[in-house]
């Protein structure tokens, strides 16, 4: 018999230790938050909510609540996690004080929450976070409801809860926007898709507007009014389109030789799919002048279910986009779409799952809440982190970077956090933290400046947190 060893020497258990800190790489959201501007401007956002200067300043509460959702929590307790580390965080409020934050957020500070959020985006761009293209990819989830709450109601899909509509920029995986909505909720709203298309062009810095713009989404987006208003605000589009009748016959009679090998993201053909165009066989003139009908063809994977239309061993998708170009490109640009599908599922695990309170207006700040903190993890990605981690999931960069401990020091009035000096990340974090001299002065700006402000940074902060707001800014929207 092999004698189990299962520890090496005993581990004695102590609780004398001092200036420890768990999760403290979530620091790094923190300070990302307040270099890129974010932490002020929610400040100068919920300025008119704060009932006395020595409370807490209610732009960090709902920064700590978006650090916190990033960090893997998805109820206002979870708060706790940064209390007692007062050195690393500041001062945390207390779980009453954060729901009475949170419940002072109405429609106006909403919109003034949602063009702070612009502000820093800008800041994170202009600091090399700009993507070279933009596509926003629109798509509807669930969400369950555990209880009865303001507008839950039953889906398609015989579940109770929400069905929020939301916008995505493919390119950095940034969510841009996120509308809720009842149960019950229509998937091919026109007026909901254009509404959510209008807060994600907000969102987008006025210096990126004039650049081309695509926009993508399923069928619940094919419809005539929506692909109008994409047109008037000189939107491209690349829609799921169904396929009805007329669109099968017209499938039946394509010759073989039509056929086109579809291509994968590196231009290799892919297996066993083809696509054909179907916009001269077809009468398209209640669409957008220009639109293009194509159709896709592949084998399946296994265990998927045929329709009597799918004969050959084939099945059938359409789309519908005004784009030029070869369909094998256009084919291959659309089917990327389903990288949204990961954006959502990510999402969830980043507090959007759960939606804690009654009221429909406090769940869908909430939401916000959930935007920023899916931004701040995004952010962190493309600005401080390396190739290895530059494509990781939440759930990879909680094990890897955000849950490490350390341990906090003072010496004068510098304060530094240690960490162990044989992680494998900690020379890399160390060099992050500290961004180089090259970056614009927005992110070099001191973080002491921002939490002890004067009444005059106060008072900038509440004017720049609502640039948006001015008439004279350029519009992709009618």
């Amino acid at each position: 018999m092999v004698k189990l060893k299962l520890r090496v020497r005993t581990v004695e258990v102590t609780a004398d230790g001092d200036g420890l800190v768990s999760h403290a790489g979530t620091a790094l959201l923190a300070e990302l938050a307040d270099r890129v501007g974010l932490t002020g401007s929610l400040s100068g956002a919920l300025a008119s909510t704060r009932e006395r200067r020595s409370a807490h300043d209610p732009g960090r509460v709902l920064r700590d609540i978006a650090v916190m959702l990033a960090d893997g929590g998805d109820c206002v307790t979870d708060l706790d996690g940064l209390l007692g580390q007062e050195r690393l965080f500041g001062p945390v409020a207390s779980e009453t004080t954060t729901h009475r934050t949170l419940k002072a957020v109405n429609e106006g500070v909403l919109a003034r929450v949602r063009a702070a959020r612009a502000v820093a985006r800008e800041r994170a761009w202009d600091a090399g976070g700009r993507p070279d293209s933009l596509t926003l990819d629109i798509d509807a989830t669930l969400l369950t409801a555990r209880s009865e709450k303001d507008l839950a109601s039953g889906n398609y899909k015989h579940g109770y809860g929400f069905h929020p509509l939301g916008c995505w920029l493919a390119e950095t995986g940034e969510p841009l926007a996120v509308m809720l909505r009842p149960g019950n909720a229509g998937s091919n709203t026109a007026a909901d898709h254009f509404e959510v298309l209008q807060l994600a062009l907000a969102q987008i810095p006025a210096a990126d507007l004039e650049r081309e713009m695509l926009v993508r989404t399923d069928v619940g987006g094919a419809t005539h009014a929506f692909t109008a208003e994409c047109r008037d605000a000189r939107i491209g589009f690349s829609i799921g389109h169904p396929i009805d009748q007329q669109i099968r016959d017209q499938i039946l009679e394509i010759p073989e030789n039509a056929w086109v090998a579809a291509i994968d993201s590196d231009g290799e053909d892919r297996d066993g799919a083809c696509v054909a165009e179907l916009t001269d066989q077809l009468d398209l003139s209640a669409w957008p002048q220009g639109s293009r009908l194509v159709v896709r063809r592949e084998r399946p994977h296994p265990g998927a279910q045929f329709t009597i239309f799918d004969e050959h061993g084939y099945r059938h998708t359409a789309f519908l986009t005004d784009q030029p170009g070869d369909i094998p490109t256009l084919e291959m640009r659309h089917r990327q779409r389903a990288r949204v599908e990961d954006c959502i599922r990510t999402a969830k695990d980043t507090g959007m799952r759960n939606l804690p309170h009654q009221a429909f207006t406090h769940n869908q700040t909430w939401l916000e809440l959930s935007l920023i903190a899916q931004e701040l993890l995004c952010w962190t990605r493309l600005l401080l982190l390396d190739a290895r981690l530059r494509l990781a999931e939440p759930k990879r960069l909680r094990h890897r970077l955000l849950h490490v401990a350390g341990r906090i020091g003072q010496h004068g009035r510098r304060v530094r956090l240690r960490l162990q000096a044989d992680w494998p990340l900690g020379y890399r974090a160390h060099q992050r933290v500290r961004p180089p001299e090259s970056q614009p002065p927005a992110l070099l700006s001191s973080r002491r400046s921002q939490r002890r402000p004067t009444d005059d940074h106060n008072q900038a902060d509440a004017t720049s947190a609502c640039p948006r707001s001015d008439p004279s800014r350029p519009s992709r929207t009618r």
